[in-house]
């Protein structure tokens, strides 16, 4: 029986059900995202040795993952709406596959970049795809925190692209890494497919393709979209940018640690951020459930967030793990602005409200992520062969320096706040 034919009787499963037929299939499709997108802070020794880059060139590189993330969103959520997540997310997997394909095969830095592309392409949908299954699956009051527990598998996925990433690097390189990704990311497509039940009369949009697009007017205009996407864009450029590649060499030249003590201080980091997805979903349900709105809870931890970086960036405690640690969980405080967005809109346009900041927030890591890199080698290289302590400083603090902007935005005296309910 194919999953189309099965949605007749799979109309209102349980939670039980649902957690094995809808969050695992696509949890798997996160975790192999979020892979694909920090690996490269564990290979960029080997990157950069065998392929001859430098930090810009390692940064551009690496970002072409944001690039194509990023300019699929807004078809992504057209594409969501209208034929829902599980058929959008099996078939762009498959690109993923692609990618990782070719870029086990790669030799220079064109072919490289071509295949990061197709990866960021076919990651794409790993996150929106989710959110769009869990607003039709789940009920509204668990959003948050099926989020957060969902957004967890992701961390998973960064943890895999640290200490054990490093572990299957004793047995094979990083092409036969990739070319093990590639057979793993068809599997979970098949899964996705086959196993995930289709919902199409709860939420699929209708309508012509121009009404569709349109859709996208009435998320730009909100003063609600534009109060949050700042700060959510900043900060998740500052995440995305520095623990999917910049801790790596940061943690090697201004630490001071060998290869091992790099790869276990990112696991400790992934490990915190797993941590604090659920933490930050937890804490979004019980403030909700003593009436207590995202919004504050989004912008306080958006500030310890960057209080954090502050302590990294100026060197504080330049060894010590602490500081890495209250950045992996403070670091995805403002993902809390999906749900809130998918309240906030009515659900026909959940889809197009969430990947229209999705594409604001990951061309920010695409800029973010390859503009630190282009910062950095302003600097000459330390003797050691790594780049100096005072070039991660000016970078770090220029990214910074908007997060601070950005949250005096979303704070700025006399706003009032949004109704976070579906209209």
């Amino acid at each position: 029986m194919t999953a189309d034919a099965q949605t007749a009787d799979l109309a209102a499963p349980g939670i039980p059900r649902l957690l094995v037929i809808v969050f695992l299939p696509f949890a798997g499709g996160y975790f192999l995202s979020y892979l694909f997108r920090s690996i490269n802070a564990v290979i960029a020794p080997q990157l950069t040795a065998e392929v001859g880059l430098t930090a810009a060139d390692l940064g551009l590189l690496t970002s072409c993952y944001f690039l194509a993330f990023a300019s699929f969103q807004l078809p992504l959520g057209v594409l969501l709406d209208r034929y829902g997540p599980r058929r959008v997310q099996s078939v762009l997997l498959l690109s993923a596959a692609i990618g990782a394909l070719l870029f086990a095969v790669g030799s220079s830095l064109v072919e490289l970049a071509i295949a990061r592309a197709l990866i960021g392409l076919g990651a794409a949908g790993g996150l929106m795809s989710s959110f769009k299954a869990i607003t039709l699956w789940f009920p509204k009051e668990r959003w948050p925190l099926i989020n957060g527990c969902f957004l967890a598998m992701g961390g998973l996925g960064a943890i895999a692209a640290t200490a054990p990433l490093e572990e299957a690097l004793e047995v094979t390189d990083w092409r036969g890494v990739f070319l093990i990704l590639a057979a793993v990311t068809v599997l979970v497509a098949g899964v996705i497919r086959f196993v995930v039940p289709e919902r199409a009369a709860h939420g699929v949009a209708g309508g012509t393709l121009q009404e569709q697009v349109a859709g996208f007017k009435v998320v730009f205009i909100d003063r609600l979209f534009w109060r949050v996407a700042p700060l959510t864009i900043t900060t998740m450029t500052a995440n995305l940018a520095i623990q999917g590649l910049w801790a790596g060499p940061w943690l090697r030249d201004v630490a001071g640690l060998d290869r091992h003590g790099v790869a276990g201080y990112l696991l400790a980091i992934a490990t915190s951020m797993t941590i604090g997805f659920v933490v930050s979903g937890a804490l979004a349900d019980l403030c909700g459930r003593r009436g207590i709105g995202l919004i504050p809870v989004i912008g306080w931890m958006a500030g310890s967030f960057i209080l954090t970086q502050a302590v990294i960036t100026f060197e504080m405690l330049p060894t010590a793990m602490t500081p890495w640690l209250a950045f992996g969980l403070l670091a995805n405080g403002a993902a809390l602005v999906y749900p809130l967005l998918n309240r906030h809109f009515a659900i026909s346009l959940a889809g197009r409200a969430s990947t229209g900041l999705n594409m604001l927030a990951f061309f920010g890591a695409f800029a973010g992520q390859y503009l630190l890199g282009a910062a950095i080698d302003l600097w000459p290289l330390a003797e050691s062969g790594g780049y100096r302590p005072e070039a991660y400083r000016w970078a770090f603090g220029g990214l910074l320096a908007l997060q601070c902007a950005s949250l005096f935005w979303y704070f700025l005296p006399g706003r009032t706040s949004e109704p976070e309910i579906a209209r």
